[in-house]
């Protein structure tokens, strides 16, 4: 038998021919203990060693196999009785053989001993070993639908180890010829025998893990740190899977903390509402969760909302997808939170309809998502009348994405872009503007292009106009899309710390409205008009919505109201600014009924009135804002749960508003009126008769004001001179007089029953007013002493 000088692997390598000691560095790449055995298409491994010894009887060869770093080739091969010390030795040092020539190794075989099943001898063979059996993995009904590709080409290349009675291992059989080509060093890495994590490697992948990088970032560092990817050790999907293992393994115990966490605040309080998809033993299902004040939040402020999954807040990039809206300050309000173990459409239909039972089943009448096919789909499933838009800002933001080379090649594609999506105000406007855009930059076969065309009318400014989203401009990006958590959870966030984060979240943003509802309450804001509509609207909206509404409110000074159309009813403006009549807005004002529609379409958006048509009001004397383009959730009263009369609001606002109803009716009558006087000589005279006579009713009644008695809609004078004040009518409302009465007793009867009559109604308004009053000092001072609590509460806390 052929003897092997003893020789040792350590830290460095260390020639002494005297006493025949040989030390040098080599290794598997990398395990140790706890690595992690990978399965691809190409062969499968059994977890490499920790250390590997070879020698004979008078030495030993040690493996240090935490890391591999090749430093020169070592012409050591084997052979047939050489000798290790276990059989994991043998493994290793043939995988550590195989790498320096070029291929993977596996473990093929193996006997036991009939005695009692120890394993006695072991096959180490070539990856390429055999051939694969075609039909081992198909079944009677199917075929596999994606097959692994065939590597194995009958290769012989193998050593085989036997047990000795010494308990050692000797190589009883070795072929080193293989049947094809070998894999040069710089590809060496990619063998899947060579491919193991070692322990630093981990310890780095960990704590990049933890700061948020993907597995993409973390292998560019790792190639940096070991000075190429063949020294690493293992390639992005190693790296790919042993992050989603590391999550894996950690997801189940911190899910059950956050799930532990709901219980308590539920039990705290048994309005807060949390729901678990699946199994909540098992602590792997999808979660939502609601709390008192997001509950109460949305009876108040869930016309719309944002669904929002953009958030990778944690370690795990769980999808942490909160239910945001807007309160009457503008602010982002939460409506709930989920966070989903997966995206798949049936999570996303599951969390929709609980938080609709959450919600006491009240569907809004908008939603914000992000741009994503499967939410649309269960969007569409549980909210078939709802109007759905994608985020406009996502999509900018893909796009800067999908596009960057034409991005980088032509510096106004920006704007043009910008100009087609948020400029345009029509639909045909838009689409010429897109159409050239398409053209000028040569983009017509871009498929992601193409697509978000395609669903242009969920996203297109022009296209949405119509519906409510609570924007305060169709332009301009809202507060609520994905802001209501930043400063306070990111990317390294895990779900332990989570708890903590989203606490501090919520006493951020409630403070936040605490401090609007004051300033709101407790300071005037600065009046730059002397309109009674400026005076009506700082009264009822909150701080910030009012200073929007005087920005419009202001506008109107540089714009021009044209009446263009009159067909009795409804009166057409064009409204534009002085010398720019090209670009002008259109709006429909029905006197009668005081409601008014512009082209822009801010109302039915924002619920704010725009500039365009406070213009028509002013124009045609409207001094006070009509009730029905008063939303409550935009005033200071949004919050409120008394339903006051709309003309209740205020006796000066009605009084003005009821008579500018009453001047605009008249004006628009006498103007059909002097139209159709003018037309002959004989109809101006009759006209003229007409009016003199109106006029001296007109000045009759101003001078007899509040003394004319009304029977069945008429006026007494009417009723005599008609002859229609009866005797019977007297009974109608009387039922107590004698029909015998004389004329004199019979009026002294009815001026009696006038001032009743008077006296009653002026009671009743009386009483009325008195009531509104109190249920206004009532609710103004509940909001006071409730604002006042907060202020104390959040006082104590930075005491303490």
């Amino acid at each position: 038998m052929m003897v092997l000088h003893p020789f040792r692997i350590g830290p460095g390598l260390e020639l002494d021919m005297e006493n025949e000691v040989i030390e040098f560095d080599i290794g598997l790449g990398g395990g140790g203990d706890d690595s992690v055995a990978i399965i691809d298409d190409e062969e499968m491994t059994d977890d490499s060693p920790t250390a590997a010894m070879v020698g004979t009887s008078s030495g030993s060869l040690f493996f240090d196999t935490s890391t591999y770093v090749p430093q020169r080739d070592l012409d050591l091969e084997p052979f047939e009785g050489m000798e290790f010390e276990s059989e994991e030795a043998a493994k290793g040092f043939y995988n550590s053989y195989a790498r320096r020539v070029g291929f993977s190794t596996r473990v093929s075989s193996s006997r036991r001993s009939r005695k009692d099943g120890a394993i006695i001898q072991r096959s180490f063979v070539c990856a390429k070993e055999g051939f694969r059996n075609l039909n081992e993995k198909r079944t009677k009904d199917r075929e596999i639908k994606r097959p692994r590709t065939v590597t194995r080409v009958g290769c012989k290349a193998s050593m085989s180890v036997k047990i000795q009675d010494s308990g050692k291992w000797i190589v009883s059989t070795f072929v080193k010829e293989h049947n094809h080509e070998l894999v040069p060093p710089d590809q060496v890495h990619c063998l899947r025998s060579h491919r193991q994590i070692s322990g630093p490697a981990k310890t780095l992948i960990d704590t990049l893990q933890a700061a948020g990088m993907g597995p993409r970032r973390i292998m560019s560092a790792l190639i940096k740190e070991y000075g190429g990817i063949s020294k690493v050790g293992f390639t992005e999907v190693d790296c790919r899977n042993y992050m989603r293992n590391n999550r894996q393994r950690s997801l189940e115990g911190d899910i059950q903390l956050l799930l532990d966490y709901l219980k308590q605040m539920q039990a705290e309080n048994p309005s807060f509402f949390y729901a678990v998809q699946g199994d909540e033993e098992q602590s792997t299902g999808n979660l939502f969760w609601a709390d008192t004040k997001a509950r109460s939040n949305y009876t108040h402020f869930g016309d719309t909302f944002t669904f929002d999954t953009t958030y990778r807040s944690n370690r795990y990039r769980l999808p942490f997808a909160p239910f945001t809206g807007i309160n009457h300050h503008g602010q982002p309000v939460l409506f709930g939170c989920a966070f989903l173990i997966n995206e798949s459409e049936s999570s996303f239909v599951w969390l929709f309809k609980t938080w609709v039972s959450a919600m006491s089943s009240r569907l809004p009448v908008s939603i914000t998502t992000d741009h994503d096919t499967v939410i649309r789909s269960a969007i569409m499933q549980v909210f078939p009348d709802t109007r759905h838009r994608f985020c406009k800002w996502h999509i900018f933001k893909k796009c800067q994405e999908k596009l960057s080379h034409v991005f980088l090649k032509y510096p106004n594609f920006e704007a043009d872009f910008h100009k087609s999506v948020n400029l345009t105000d029509s639909v045909d406007e838009f689409e010429a503007c897109w159409l050239s855009l398409v053209d000028k930059y040569d983009l017509s076969d871009h498929d992601w292009l193409q697509a978000i065309y395609t669903s242009r009318k969920q996203w297109v400014p022009v296209y949405l106009r119509d519906t409510f989203f609570a924007e305060m401009s169709i332009t301009q990006r809202s507060d609520s899309m994905n802001s209501y958590f930043d400063g306070y959870i990111n990317a390294s966030t895990t779900l332990n710390q989570f708890i903590k984060l989203y606490e501090k979240a919520l006493e951020s943003r409630n403070e936040k409205e605490v401090k609007a509802d004051y300033d709101t309450m407790n300071s005037l804001p600065l009046l730059r008009t002397p309109s009674p509509m400026e005076k009506q609207a700082s009264e009822l909206y909150t701080r910030k919505i009012f200073m929007r509404f005087q920005e419009e409110l202001i506008g109107t000074l540089t714009l021009m109201a044209s009446k263009v159309e009159d067909n009795g009813e409804v009166t057409t403006y064009q409204v534009s600014k002085f010398g720019e009549d090209n670009k002008s807005y259109s709006v429909n004002f029905n006197v009668l009924e005081m409601r008014a529609t512009c082209s822009c379409c801010m109302f039915e958006f924002s619920g704010l009135l725009c500039r365009h048509v406070l213009a028509v009001f002013r124009v045609t004397n409207v001094l006070t804002l009509p009730s029905c383009y008063i939303l409550k959730r935009w005033t200071i009263n949004a919050k409120s749960s008394v339903i006051l009369e709309e003309r209740g609001n205020d006796a000066f606002s009605g009084y003005l508003e009821s008579h500018t109803v009453r001047y605009n009716t008249l004006r628009h009558e006498a103007f059909k009126f002097v139209e159709e006087g003018a037309e002959s000589v004989d109809t101006y005279n009759v006209a003229m008769v007409a009016l003199e006579e109106a006029a001296r009713k007109v000045a009759m009644s101003a001078k007899n004001e509040g003394t004319g008695f009304m029977v069945n809609g008429r006026s007494r004078e009417d009723s005599r001179s008609n002859g229609t004040l009866t005797k019977m009518d007297i009974g109608n409302h009387c039922g107590h007089l004698d029909q015998n009465l004389s004329e004199d007793e019979m009026d002294r009867k009815i001026e009696e029953l006038k001032q009743e009559v008077d006296s009653g109604r002026r009671k009743c308004e009386v009483y009325r007013s008195n009531l509104v009053s109190v249920l206004r000092d009532i609710e103004d001072h509940k909001q006071q002493l409730s604002l006042k609590v907060q202020i104390i509460k959040y006082s104590m806390k930075d005491c303490l």
